[in-house]
C-alpha cells in the first residue's frame, strides 16, 4: 500500500514491548479502523503481528505491517516481515571523515552519504 496526497491519517499508538500490551492493542484494532502500521523496529512489528493474528486480524489482508532493522528473524516468519533496511556507516568510515577534517581543516566542505534507508517489501505489506 502506498500513501499519496493528503488522504493519509497518522495515528501514534503506544506499545510496550510486552505480549500483554500487544494483545490489548490488538483487541481494539478493529475499532481503531487502521489498515497499516509502521512499527518502531522489527521486534515490535513481530510482536504486534503475532498479537493481531491471535485476534483474527489478517496480515496483510486486513492490516499491513512494516518494521525497521531488517532482522533475519523477520524473513523467517509467515508472512515474511516487510521492513526498512538501514545502512549505517562503519566506525572506520566515520573515523576517516573525522581524521580528514582534523588534518585538513582548510579543505573545502564535501558531501558524504553516512546513512541510507531502503524499504524491503515482503509479504506483510
Amino acid at each position: 500500500r502506498a500513501l499519496y496526497g493528503t488522504d493519509a491519517t497518522l495515528t501514534e499508538l503506544p506499545l510496550a514491548f510486552e505480549e500483554e500490551s500487544a494483545a490489548r492493542l490488538a483487541a481494539r484494532w478493529r475499532d481503531l479502523g487502521l489498515d497499516a502500521v509502521f512499527a518502531y523496529n522489527d521486534e515490535y512489528a513481530m510482536l504486534l503481528t503475532r498479537a493481531l493474528q491471535d485476534e483474527g486480524v489478517r496480515v496483510p489482508a486486513d492490516t499491513a505491517v512494516i518494521g525497521a532493522d531488517d532482522l533475519m528473524l523477520g524473513r523467517l516468519l509467515r508472512p515474511r516481515l516487510s521492513t526498512v533496511h538501514i545502512e549505517l556507516p562503519s566506525g572506520r568510515d566515520l573515523a576517516e571523515l573525522v581524521d580528514r577534517a582534523v588534518r585538513n581543516p582548510g579543505t573545502a566542505p564535501g558531501t558524504h552519504k553516512v546513512l541510507g534507508a531502503t524499504v524491503v517489501h515482503r509479504e506483510s505489506s
